[in-house]
């Protein structure tokens, strides 16, 4: 067949333009924009082989072999298709298993079935010698692309590189169209501004951070002072306590009511304002607490969306208050119609950065709520997410490969993008009106 396939080992590819851009073969210091490389990859190989391209297979390796945010863009790319191995870590670093096995097997495979003329390699592995040579013998010209290494030596296998029909460099002006350095002494584009809603949550305290500081406050309050020479009045009989309100709100608390887990003020927008839990509901609040913005103090946002655990809840510690039971789930929301196209857009268009995820859970579900008073109460909530909905935005977030390689868990930054996703997305609907499907 006179047409041509790129074979791309990615660690290889992205690992030697981070040394050439950043000075150290780390992914992690570069970024790359995948649409551009892609296209790149194809003009160039069509011009160096003067063959139609078949497909570019791209190999990589994954956590558990589970697709990370930037091969779920890839994959769904025309032409594309992307081969995981597993990433594992060892002594500190981490290393791929079964890239090369697999590049080997799709390799020889072509060559075997006669799927391609030419095969251009984007690799410096000599574990691929015996597949490189096998095509040969098939009758495939074999085209070994080199990135510009930034000592000016090989990065690649010189057998490998002795073995090819043609061999091209891939240099420094080439790699820039799709790759810039994280670094700002490099050419490369700035980093990213953090968003205010994440950094709010990051820096809040924890509720018996905050229940401790509250008491090191009162142990520091100046106490009235007593003459010893005054003799000390009989105590009088304390008068009757007033009855408790309906609503659980601690006796000798009139004027502002306490700030409670039951009592957020929830100002629209992303600067809202949230009491301190319940741990410190004796503390008396402000008769008026001015809205600050997100990255304000550190007491002015609950660090954990989630309430299980250290909220006191009716029912018990794990018993569903009744303010959050009548909150439908998306599972409840979702009809199994609508289940096949949220795959679907899943698949094909959610790049599954941790902030997307939580916007899209999110849209989904204001978009197929019955009531608009769930809206009311869930941002009443702000920013604890009842636990049910919570563990269904985590378990929706892991099918994103979001999940850590350690226990099976996402990470701790990850955890509070999603969640800051979701509440910007609840607040941006809310703010316009966003209609719910009982209207």
């Amino acid at each position: 067949m006179d047409r041509c396939v790129v074979l791309v080992d990615a660690g290889y590819l992205l690992g030697a333009a981070a040394s050439l851009l950043a000075g150290e073969p780390a992914r992690s210091r570069i970024t790359v924009d995948h649409s551009a490389l892609i296209r790149a990859l194809r003009e160039r190989a069509e011009a160096d082989t003067a063959q139609p391209l078949l497909r570019i297979y791209w190999f990589d390796g994954a956590p558990d072999r589970v697709p990370q945010p930037e091969h779920r863009r890839l994959r769904v790319m025309p032409r594309v298709t992307v081969r995981l191995g597993a990433l594992t870590r060892s002594d500190g670093r981490w290393a791929q298993k079964g890239v090369d096995a697999a590049m080997h097997a799709e390799l020889t495979e072509l060559a075997r079935n006669r799927a391609c003329s030419d095969v251009v390699l984007v690799t410096g592995d000599g574990d691929l010698l015996p597949g490189l040579m096998s095509a040969k013998e098939h009758g495939v010209a074999v085209h070994l692309w080199a990135v510009q290494a930034a000592d000016g030596d090989y990065n690649q296998s010189e057998d490998l590189v002795a073995e090819a029909d043609e061999r091209r460099v891939l240099d420094r002006a080439w790699i820039t169209r799709a790759v810039r350095a994280k670094d700002l002494t490099g050419p490369c584009a700035p980093p990213p501004v953090p968003r205010p809603e994440i950094a709010a949550i990051l820096a809040a305290p924890l509720p018996e951070a905050a229940l401790a500081a509250a008491e090191r406050a009162s142990d520091a309050a100046p106490r009235p002072h007593v003459d010893p020479a005054r003799p000390v009045p009989a105590p009088a009989a304390p008068p009757a306590p007033p009855p408790a309100p309906a609503d659980g709100t601690p006796p000798g608390t009139s004027g502002a009511a306490p700030a409670t887990a039951h009592q957020p003020a929830a100002p629209s927008g992303t600067g809202r304002v949230v009491p301190t839990p319940k741990d410190l509901a004796g503390l008396r609040a402000p008769a008026q607490q001015p809205a600050q913005p997100s990255t304000g103090p550190a007491n002015a946002t609950l660090r954990w969306s989630s309430d299980r655990g250290w909220i006191d809840r009716p029912g018990g510690a794990l018993g569903e208050p009744p303010e959050t039971a009548s909150l439908p789930t998306l599972a409840q929301l979702t009809s199994a119609e609508q289940r096949w196209a949220d795959r679907e857009e899943d698949i094909t268009t959610v790049g599954g950065d941790p902030f997307e995820v939580g916007q899209v859970f999110a849209r989904r579900w204001m978009e197929r709520l019955p009531e608009q008073c769930h809206v009311q109460r869930l941002s009443g909530m702000y920013p604890r997410i009842p636990h049910r909905i919570d563990g269904e935005l985590l378990r929706y977030a892991a099918r994103f490969g979001l999940l850590a390689h350690k226990d099976d868990q996402i990470d701790e930054h990850d955890r509070y993008a999603i969640r800051a996703g979701f509440w910007r997305e609840i607040d941006v609907r809310a703010a316009a009106g966003n209609p719910v499907a009982g209207e």
